[in-house]
């Protein structure tokens, strides 16, 4: 029986695959083999001139669960990998395991996490990883998606300056509720309450496999993500009160959701419930990119938000430099920046060898610019930084195991 392709513009028609056959025994040209995580179905790579893409066999059913909340995701700016098309009927039987499957684009420098412990281990990640765990399951909540199978398995992670970037991978068992309403506190909890058993299991296995005692797994790391999206998520939906003499507290509070990350849309203003003069704030979130947004507007440059934070700083600190603060010498800064600071250094950097994330590199750079300008107390040039960080080995945030192994992405 003849399949059924649906195909996103923009993309190859993937017509030139057999889908007769288990995703097991292709054996065309274009597959690659690219380091991946556990899976409870089969998944392959596929590298197309356009870019490769990823190709998940499942049941009819949740592949086209799967697709739709990753289209619904992606509309909402959420932090998921990108749809891009799904087969169906290669099976009379729409339950059987290769009656379906989900076509999606690679995710450029991710890896598993398994590559993480492969390495070095969590070290001094372990902390960026948990608060970038949470934080992905906070920006699901607030795109109303209950996810109902989060878990290590189903996320992926990139370096992000001195940060991790969580993506979500696997929605089969998701669902979003509808755009006018929210999760209930009851689903965001049940949600939370799966993520620990699920983060449990993995940690235990993880331990059997390196042949340690049950006692020796990490079996609170979920618990200790939990800690962290509850906190924050109080943080984005605290309401305050405020006196009208007290303005200036709204700016506070757009202030601090925009150091998390997180655009506002909306700020709500409504008298307190006691009857007095003072106001209570609730601000309606927008996505987890307010960094990024900025930096973009700015310059045109796309990079992920923490990356966005740590190059906007630097521009703003070119800007310091050559004085000028109305809102068009800011433009004319950014476009010269950009064309002296920027782009000049972005090539010296792709010109090295082994680099991997060009971008991620830059924010490396940045970084030991400020490191070296702190021990020398003075400042620092970043043409002097880059010589000194090629001559100590280009320290920076990512662990080489990983992005080594990321390499050929």
């Amino acid at each position: 029986m003849a399949p059924q392709i649906t195909i996103r513009p923009g993309h190859p028609d993937f017509l030139d695959l057999p889908w007769d056959q288990p995703l097991a025994q292709w054996k065309v040209e274009n597959l690659i083999d690219l380091p991946k995580g556990i899976s409870r179905h089969e998944v392959r790579f596929l590298s197309y001139s356009v870019g490769i893409y990823v190709v998940k066999e499942m049941g009819v059913a949740p592949a086209r669960t799967d697709y739709q909340v990753l289209r619904a995701l992606e509309a909402s700016a959420a932090p998921a990998v990108i749809p891009v098309g799904v087969v169906e009927g290669r099976r009379r039987d729409p339950a059987e395991e290769h009656a379906a499957a989900l076509i999606t684009a690679y995710e450029p420098f991710s890896f598993s996490y398994r590559e993480m412990l492969a390495g070095p281990g969590f070290g001094p990640r372990r902390q960026q990883m948990l608060d970038a765990f949470a934080n992905l399951l906070v920006q699901l909540h607030l795109a109303g998606c209950f996810w109902g199978d989060c878990s290590l398995s189903n996320v992926l992670y990139r370096f992000d300056a001195e940060a991790i970037e969580t993506i979500m991978v696997d929605a089969e068992t998701a669902f979003l509720v509808p755009s006018d309403s929210e999760l209930s506190r009851g689903q965001r909890e049940e949600d939370v309450s799966i993520m620990i058993e699920n983060v449990a299991g993995g940690m235990a296995d993880i331990a059997a496999e390196a042949g340690h005692d049950l006692a020796a797994a990490d079996l609170d790391l979920g618990v200790d993500i939990a800690d962290r999206y509850h906190n924050l998520w109080a943080e984005l939906r605290a309401e305050e009160t405020v006196h009208p003499s007290e303005r200036y507290k709204i700016k506070d509070r757009i202030d601090r959701v925009n150091r998390l990350g997180f655009d506002v849309e909306e700020v709500g203003l409504v008298p307190n419930r006691d009857d007095t003069a003072e106001l209570r704030i609730s601000v309606k979130l927008g996505g987890r990119n307010f960094h990024s947004n900025r930096l973009k507007e700015l310059t045109g440059i796309d990079a992920l938000e923490n990356q966005a934070r740590q190059i906007l700083a630097d521009l703003h600190y070119y800007s310091c430099l050559v004085g000028g603060e109305s809102a068009t010498e800011k433009e004319v800064h950014a476009i010269r920046w950009r064309a002296s600071e920027f782009e000049p250094t972005l090539a010296r950097i792709r010109n090295l060898e082994g680099i991997v994330d060009p971008l991620q590199a830059y924010t490396d750079l940045l970084h030991h610019r400020y490191v070296m300008a702190a021990g020398l107390g003075r400042d620092v040039t970043t043409a002097e930084a880059f010589e000194d960080w090629v001559a100590r080995g280009r320290p920076g945030y990512p662990l080489e195991e990983v992005q080594t192994d990321s390499k050929t992405s």
